[in-house]
């Protein structure tokens, strides 16, 4: 799995990750988003479009940083989403709570 991080002018962190998000990639997303929030970014979105594998460690790890990022009074997003990914999320009901756009910009459109 590989992830890269991107900050925009709007103050939003773009972390891009694709590969799977599983049990052993998991932490890694997570201290991602940790991070971002850290560096007083609390505003993040995830691009998942290259994620071939989602389970219920990958979706620990969003909720996970959605909690931090909600705490620090931001919150995470989720771009471009894959088919397995979007079957997770509806399997799961989790789709009302990790919201999913088309782009950062949708995610994020006033900055």
């Amino acid at each position: 799995m590989d992830i890269s991080t991107t900050q925009h002018g709007n103050g939003v962190t773009e972390i891009g990750v694709t590969g799977r998000l599983n049990m052993v990639t998991a932490a890694r997303v997570r201290d991602a988003i940790q991070t971002a929030v850290e560096s007083n970014h609390p505003r993040v979105a995830v691009d998942l479009s290259g994620v071939l594998f989602l389970d219920s460690s990958g979706l620990g790890a969003l909720i996970a940083g959605l909690k931090t990022a909600r705490e620090a009074g931001g919150d995470v997003r989720l771009v471009r989403p894959t088919e397995q990914v979007e079957l997770v999320l509806d399997l799961t009901n989790m789709g009302t709570v990790l919201k999913s756009f088309d782009s950062v910009e949708s995610a994020y459109p006033h900055g």
